[in-house]
This record gives C-alpha cells, structure tokens and sequence, in this order.
C-alpha cells in the first residue's frame, strides 16, 4: 500500500492498483487511515515521557504500571504493543558474576536464611554480596546491604579492591540504621571477607545473626544476585565509561534512583523507599 502512494505521481493509479492486486474502495480506505491523526498520539508521548525520564530502563510492565497512577486506562497487552511500535525495548541482562570464596580461609556459618527472602518489618533480614566491574585495565567493587523488607539498599561501599574494608565499611554503614532492639540476620556468600573475624565481631556488636549461603550455590543468595543483573543492565553494559570515577559516579546515581524511583511489582508498584514510608505510615 505505501509503494502504492508513492509511485501514484509518476504512473496511473488503476495500473498500479491492477499490478498491486488492491481494489480501488481498498486503497482509498487505507490511505483515509493513514492521513488520520494517530488516535494513540497522546498515550505514545505519555510512553516515551515516562521511559525516559526512567533512564530507558522500563520495560512494558512499569510503564504500565505509571500510567495507571496517571490515569490511564489500558491494557498491558496494549503498552507492550506501543512500546514496538515505538521502539522502546527493554533490556535483558548478562550474568558475569565476582567470586569471592576463597576456601574455608576462616568461620563460615549455616545457611539460617534458607532462600526465605521475606520480611515484615525493616532490618529483620539483610542480604550482602561483592560485585565487580571492569573499566579498561581498572576495576571498580560495590559491596551493597540489602534490606529483604523493602529491598532497598540502605548502605554500601565501593574500592578498588575487594578487600576487608570494602564489606566492613558497608556493614558499619547499615548497622547506623538500626534502631533501639533491632538485631538483624545478615546473610552473605561464603566470601572470606565474610568469614574474617572483624566481620563477625560487627555482627557481635550488635547482636545480629550471621547467615551464609550453602558453597557454590547462588539461589541461597538470590535476591542480591538479582538486584546486580539490574544494575548492571541498566547501569553498566550498554555505557561507555571513560574512568573509574565516572562508573563510581553513577552508581551512585543509580542506587538513589533504585531506592527512591525505581517502582516493582513486588512492592505493589511503589519504590522501596515509597514502600517503606506508606507501609509504616498505615
């Protein structure tokens, strides 16, 4: 139909309609549509304001999801059919993990988290890990704590080695969140960093329960493993960095959007910090 229109100023139109195989009441219908404006103008623009004002990083589900709370009544189905048309593709993520297990190099513990990532109030439950990134000849290592409640990230530490103070200063950094009479379990990997005795004399500060993943298997540490594929997707493989401060800058750009901005399904389409707030408000 299109090669119609265009070649209908150089040769008769019924000849093109015959080698077309098209009906003459056919081709005027479809060219009415197309000269129509676009009854879907006003949700695309809504679309691609909310898909990059998101940083590109939404798929069909979360836009979905910020136009209903604008107001919008539509079907996923439908976003995820303009979103094509668009060409607004989420990303899907790579795993290239960091490991950290070096042996039994000190204490390790059991698995008392058992893959049960739910809590229902903050600082019951937090998971931690070590993640490494790649600049040139450079790297960069983010040692996050997770709080399984709300999945926000409510401390971390970035070096340019995976040492001890990579993870013990995130640690020092969470446990100021506590409050009066909160002893969390702190589950981890069996890292050595994590079998050191400076970080279980921190945990013993404070009366909290150290945890660790059975060796070798990622799924007893999943949440954290999953929170990494995002960051990583959407933060990391598809930009250029030109330095190690220029990743280090952003991310920690990216985790204050993660905790304030980035809505889940899980936490009824909320941010964590969004989630925490209006749960404790109730």
């Amino acid at each position: 139909m299109n090669a119609v229109v265009t070649l209908k100023a150089e040769h008769r139109l019924t000849d093109l309609l015959a080698a077309a195989g098209v009906a003459r009441s056919t081709f005027f219908y479809h060219q009415a549509r197309m000269d129509a404006p676009d009854p879907w103008a006003e949700v695309k623009a809504a679309i691609s304001e909310i898909f990059a004002r998101n940083h590109q990083r939404y798929g069909y589900r979360r836009v979905h999801r910020e136009l209903i709370r604008s107001g919008w009544q539509l079907a996923k189905k439908t976003v995820l059919k303009l979103m094509r048309q668009l060409g607004l593709v989420s990303r899907s993520r790579r795993k290239r993990r960091y490991v950290s297990y070096h042996g039994n190099v000190g204490q390790t513990a059991e698995n008392i988290l058992d893959r049960n990532f739910t809590a229902d109030a903050p600082n019951q439950k937090w998971v931690t890990d070590v993640t490494e990134f790649r600049v040139g000849d450079d790297k960069l290592y983010l040692s996050p704590v997770l709080d399984l409640f709300n999945r926000e990230i409510i401390a971390f530490s970035t070096s340019r080695s995976p040492n001890l103070d990579l993870t013990n200063s995130a640690l020092r950094a969470a446990i100021t969140t506590l409050d009066r009479g909160q002893h969390p379990l702190v589950h981890s990997d069996q890292g050595f960093q994590y079998q050191h005795a400076s970080w279980r004399a921190l945990l013993a500060d404070v009366d909290a329960t150290q945890s660790m993943s059975r060796k070798g298997n990622c799924y007893d540490n999943a949440i954290m493993e999953n929170f990494f594929g995002h960051l990583k997707e959407e933060c990391f493989h598809h930009v250029n960095y030109l330095s190690i401060d220029a990743l280090e800058t952003a991310l920690h750009d990216y985790i204050r959007w993660y905790n304030h901005d980035r809505i889940s399904e899980r936490l009824e389409g909320l941010s964590p910090v969004q989630y925490r707030t209006q749960t404790l408000a109730a």
